[in-house]
């Protein structure tokens, strides 16, 4: 990132279609300089203070991996979402996530990651939603395409990368979690490594395009094929993952999609990637552990 791009101030908002339903978030990030950077993402069915809440933890990680120190306003219209941070998450959390009468809190997972990424550097502000404010109405916007299912054209800051270094940190406390001693642990370890690999030897692909400008289509036939040797080599490793019922992180799954983590653990609990249906199985400590299935071969024995 340049010394003179700094973030000014973020907003953030979620839509749902039907609540509970389809849904999608979008987070609008300015700049100093006058950039914008723009993340946002789907949900198969959610419901709307899922979706909001989810857009501030991608937000909340996009801060935290840009190294951004200095105090910064997040701007959102879900009155829900400010209560949670500001007021309500110390104490469910003090009475155990119980609500007053008794009964489970609500979007426990996600309040749990909202509380690890605040901090004080945050200022929550609320802001009427559908009064011409330009970042609510195109965090709106975005997060409303994504619940229709379709594919909104996002403006992103192509020449940097925030995510390597939050990405190799990631990965190598991963690689060090792992006992070599046991042959299973070592099986994902050797995969966890090719995964490290192949995201690093995409990131270069990437640079390389951005600083030359050239479509897949014009790239030299040699990087093409790298290319494609990548990707099956990715696809490769999910299908073992899957067969033989391993059990990976948010780190670990975002690793092998090539994604920012929030990406991961805001598409809701289960969702579909390429041949994979992707299923959130429980919480162990800090992590959340997903796993892998085929879809096609789960419609083939929904055909049978």
């Amino acid at each position: 990132m340049s010394s003179q791009r700094t973030i000014q101030s973020i907003y953030t908002d979620g839509a749902c279609i039907g609540n509970p339903g389809p849904g999608g978030w979008g987070v609008v990030v300015y700049f100093s300089d006058g950039s914008v950077h723009e993340i946002g993402d789907a949900a198969a069915k959610t419901t709307n203070n899922r979706m909001e809440m989810q857009a501030a933890i991608a937000a909340l990680s996009f801060l935290k991996a840009s190294g951004h120190t200095e105090p910064i306003t997040l701007y959102t219209d879900s009155e829900y979402l400010i209560n949670c941070v500001n007021k309500w998450i110390k104490t469910w959390k003090r009475k155990g996530w119980k609500k007053a009468d008794g009964n489970p809190v609500l979007n426990q997972d996600l309040l749990e990651q909202l509380e690890q990424l605040n901090s004080r550097q945050v200022k929550w502000q609320h802001v009427r939603g559908h009064t011409g404010n330009e970042g609510n109405e195109r965090c709106d916007t975005i997060a409303r395409a994504f619940a229709s299912g379709k594919n909104p054209l996002l403006q992103q800051i192509s020449e940097i990368n925030l995510f390597d270094d939050f990405l190799r940190t990631s990965t190598d406390v991963v690689v060090a979690s792992v006992s070599d001693s046991d042959p299973e642990s070592m099986i994902i370890n050797k995969n966890i490594r090719e995964i490290s690999t192949l995201a690093s030897e995409i990131n270069m692909t990437d640079t390389s395009n951005h600083s030359t400008s050239l479509s897949h289509e014009e790239l030299p036939r040699e990087m093409r094929v790298v290319q494609l040797r990548n990707l099956v080599e990715t696809l490769r490793i999910a299908d073992e993952i899957a067969e033989k019922g391993y059990l990976v992180t948010s780190s670990e799954l975002a690793d092998l999609m090539d994604v920012h983590p929030s990406a991961v653990t805001s598409r809701g609990d289960q969702w579909r990637w390429r041949n994979w249906i992707v299923s959130r199985v429980r919480r162990e400590g800090n992590q959340i552990l997903w796993e892998l299935e085929r879809g096609d071969r789960l419609n083939d024995e929904n055909n049978d």
